[in-house]
């Protein structure tokens, strides 16, 4: 490695952080993370400030490499059969639909146009074809990290979304076997070879081969994680592993064409989804895989998507951005007509015919890498064929993911938090599971002016008589059952049940009522992560006893505030619900002498306060004092 080398990886390392602290600010204004990135490259690149000359990007190539192995890597990874079984008829028959239709049909649609096209007109008819083939191949891809993502973000679940996600990933890597073979064919045109027996022989001999080795690679893959080692360690191995294919496959292009006078071709890409999706599907070592990947993967997309976006021609992408809209059309087109096939093929209902193309619009990282390769290759009019790709991969960025939340939402699978019920004055708890704790609990929380309610399953509840609490018996734990609950009062509700039930019991309120505060007392340490991601509040009895103990040894006053020890002290969360306190300083608050702020709460994130915090509505404002002058505040504050 030369020192003119080192200094430009240092430098494009600069641009590459600069780049993600600016994707982020453009990230705001709704404009997704990959379309910033590529904007700042384009700012950072030859076209515009030159911090990245075209010398640099040709010997910075080793990273879109290392970042295309990731990206394979990544794809292989998400397609873990034994979560697509239930649905593995839809998925198979959507794909197929999905990958004829729009591969054929976008081919066909732009090699008719191709001739009023400015960078395709010049070219003979036949690699007009060939050309057009590769971006019907391209147009194939999809984006599995986005679509996971936005299932995540929205919780959804059921058929709709288990087929979307099963066709996105098993897309991805179908569409690397179906480039390869668009890839050679144009280049076998362009070049002037014959396509024939021989050439069919070869290009079926270097998939074989890619596929031998692809199998090779996921015992390859599985060194890293066979011993204990920090996961920078792993990454670096994981990476370096990545790179060799590449390099391999480099080696042995260069020493076929001096021994053969023939070039003969691996395909990295396929070599490394190929690796990837048999260690995800035949080695204990998934999850760690799968982890490791996410881990790194951030840093690989910033690497890669800069570098694509100094790579290209500010004046080559404004003179294709045309080209790009009527070919993105051509590819909605497409993948509408391959859905009303799929989903008719599948037998799946018949609602979905209209919308089951919108979970596939967003592409992202795969389609971009074939793209590197196909403008590599062909240095004449791989350029604007790279443009128009970018181009495309951006609109459907911007419009991808919002016609995915809005199907998913059609359909009805979205388990999102329920907005949040009005305070109407009265400070009521529903406490679930009749018990000598919930009993003291809802005694303690009445003492402290809540209206408390003990819910059970006991249906024998009438003979039990418990001081005044009010007890409620339900039949089931159901949405039904709950809603004759009139849950949408509770401003706080208590699980005290088996985890089964409270995860139920939390995931209704979460999806259905909103109610702000769920408190779960624990059973067993490996559910916690589910009721974590509902927002819970987690007591775990087994660690709450020592954790208290030790806060009573490091801040004996605190916490015996805290557990309201101290009768002439204690503590308050206070929601902002008066007008007129809105946008009030915290210095300007008229407050008893004796009554503390101690922090504020907004939008679900703790600020840090000072005399010039503004107070806004929603607001959560925790305050110690004495109980009468608290309760004071509580008034002033809650306009009750």
């Amino acid at each position: 490695m030369t020192s003119s080398l080192i200094i430009q990886i240092i430098g494009f390392g600069i641009v590459a952080i600069a780049s993600f602290q600016i994707a982020g600010y453009l990230k705001k204004i709704n404009l997704p993370l990959i379309t910033g990135l590529i904007i700042t490259g384009i700012i950072a690149g030859s076209s515009i400030l030159n911090f990245i000359p075209r010398d640099s990007i040709n010997q910075l190539r080793f990273l879109n490499d290392i970042a295309l192995a990731i990206i394979a890597f990544s794809a292989g990874s998400e397609l873990y059969l034994k979560e697509l079984r239930s649905r593995i008829k839809s998925i198979q028959w959507m794909t197929f639909a999905q990958v004829t239709v729009v591969f054929i049909l976008s081919s066909f649609l732009i090699y008719l146009a191709s001739a009023s096209i400015p960078f395709l007109n010049d070219l003979p008819q036949v690699s007009r074809l060939a050309v057009s083939l590769m971006f019907g191949a391209i147009f194939v891809a999809r984006s599995p990290s986005s679509a996971i993502a936005i299932i995540g973000e929205m919780r959804a679940s059921g058929p709709f979304t288990k087929t979307a996600v099963g066709v996105t990933v098993l897309i991805d890597v179908v569409v690397i076997i179906l480039f390869t073979v668009c890839f050679a064919i144009a280049k076998a045109v362009v070049n002037g070879t014959a396509i024939d027996f021989t050439f069919t022989w070869i290009l079926a001999l270097e998939l074989l081969l890619s596929g031998l080795v692809g199998m090779a690679l996921s015992k390859l893959l599985i060194i890293p994680f066979s011993f204990k080692a920090h996961r920078y360690i792993k990454a670096i191995l994981l990476v370096v592993i990545g790179y060799s294919v590449y390099a391999l496959s480099a080696y042995l292009k260069s020493w076929s064409q001096d021994v053969f006078s023939h070039e003969f071709s691996l395909e990295p890409l396929l070599i490394c989804i190929i690796g990837s999706f048999l260690l995800t599907n035949n080695s204990r070592h998934r999850i760690e895989f799968s982890v490791l990947l996410k881990k790194i993967s951030p840093i690989i997309y910033i690497v890669f998507f800069t570098l694509t976006g100094a790579s290209l021609s500010l004046q080559v992408f404004i003179t294709v951005v045309g080209v790009a809209f009527l070919f993105f059309g051509f590819r909605i087109v497409s993948m509408f007509l391959g859905s009303l096939v799929g989903v008719a093929l599948a037998g799946d209902d018949k609602s979905y015919r209209w919308i089951a193309w919108m979970p596939h619009v967003t592409q992202a990282g795969v389609a971009l890498g074939l793209t590197t390769v196909v403008a590599k290759a062909f240095p004449g009019w791989g350029a604007e064929f790279e443009a128009v790709i970018i181009s495309i991969v951006v609109i459907n960025q911007l419009v991808g993911p919002p016609l995915f939340r809005w199907s998913i939402n059609r359909v009805k699978e979205s388990h999102l938090r329920h907005a949040k019920p009005e305070f109407d004055g009265v400070k009521d708890a529903y406490i679930f599971g009749l018990e000598s704790q919930s009993i003291a609990l809802a005694k303690q929380l009445k003492e402290n002016n809540w209206q408390s309610r003990i819910v059970t399953l006991d249906q024998n509840v009438e003979n039990r008589q418990v001081d005044d609490l009010k007890i409620i018996s339900i039949k089931e734990i159901s949405l039904e059952e709950l809603r004759k609950l009139e849950l949408e009062r509770a401003d706080a509700v208590v699980c005290m049940l088996s985890d089964e039930e409270n995860l139920s019991i939390t995931e209704m309120v979460y999806e259905n009522v909103g109610t702000q505060d769920i408190i779960v007392r624990l059973n067993e340490r490996e559910n916690m992560e589910k009721f974590h991601k509902l927002g819970a509040l987690i007591i775990d009895p087994s660690t709450a006893m020592v954790s208290l103990l030790d806060h009573f040894v490091r801040s004996p006053n605190a916490t015996s505030l805290l557990l309201g020890m101290d009768k002439s002290q204690d503590t308050l969360d206070i929601e902002i619900t008066n007008r007129d306190i809105h946008g009030m300083t915290l210095r300007d608050l008229r407050l008893p002498t004796d009554v503390i702020i101690l922090s504020v709460k907004r939008k679900g994130q703790m600020i840090i306060s000072h005399g010039y915090t503004r107070l806004r509505l929603k607001d959560i404002v925790t305050m110690v004092g004495s109980p009468k002058s608290l309760v004071d505040v509580r008034t002033k504050f809650s306009g009750y």
